[in-house]
């Protein structure tokens, strides 16, 4: 599938500054928990085969691997010291994969909502857009540096900030179902849906607030299978198969 948006051809695409949003599970491969780091270096060889085409990346991960905020405050913890605890776990993420991606050659900076200098930059709107016109892949860690903010709504922000083209949602399946393909066979691909249908169906796609502020600001969600080799190279070089969330 084609989106109207987009050209054919590597290396000839629209979108020429994008942000990819990927959950901390994506990082575990098949363990339970923690970093498997085959399955992050197999995500920067996905990277990198999009940054080859020329276009400016920056990444927003989730924690979810390591330590998730809301679980922690579920199970008695305050909420605010767990969210904060969730926050340096998507810190230890964005190491890993700025490793992985200088492991590959390419230029990476880890950029903390919360300010931990030794480890990496604090977030500096106009220091950040620099970067990514040096073509240096920006990964935006720590969330928002506030409690009560997941990652789906940092991302949002962070790609609005960055004035990005589009978020790219990296999930496991190959786009935005009516119900859960796992479970039932009969599930249906959108190829496109509205922000408000994604929140009226409750599909999940991403939080309340992170969908609300993407529909505010005309900024389409692309949701595609990380899982599939050259899938994300793929919709950018105006192939592929995913789900446009934009405008209705």
């Amino acid at each position: 599938m084609t989106s109207s948006g987009e050209t054919q051809g590597d290396g000839d695409t629209t979108y020429k500054r994008v942000l990819l949003k990927i959950s901390g599970e994506a990082l575990m491969g098949d363990q339970g928990y923690g970093l498997h780091p085959p399955t992050v270096e197999r995500i920067a060889r996905e990277i990198k085969s999009v940054h080859d085409l020329g276009v400016e990346i920056c990444m927003v991960i989730g924690g979810g691997n390591i330590f998730r905020g809301l679980q922690g405050s579920a199970q008695g913890m305050e909420r605010t010291t767990a969210d904060y605890m969730g926050m340096l776990a998507t810190v230890m993420n964005a190491l890993a994969m700025q490793s992985a991606l200088e492991g590959l050659g390419i230029h990476t900076r880890v950029i903390s909502a919360i300010t931990m200098n030794e480890v990496a930059e604090p977030y500096i709107r106009r220091r950040a857009v620099r970067h990514l016109e040096k073509k240096r892949v920006c990964i935006f860690a720590a969330g928002t540096g506030n409690p009560y903010f997941t990652t789906d709504t940092a991302a949002t922000l962070r790609a609005n900030e960055m004035s990005c083209e589009a978020i790219f949602k990296g999930t496991k399946v190959d786009g935005v179902y009516d119900k859960d393909p796992a479970k039932h066979a009969d599930a249906t691909r959108f190829e496109t849906i509205s922000y408000d249908d994604v929140l009226q169906k409750h599909l999940g796609v991403m939080d309340a607030s992170a969908i609300a502020l993407a529909r505010d600001n005309d900024l389409p969600i692309i949701v595609f299978s990380l899982d599939e080799p050259g899938g994300f190279r793929g919709i950018l070089a105006g192939r592929g198969t995913y789900t446009k969330v934009q405008a209705a």
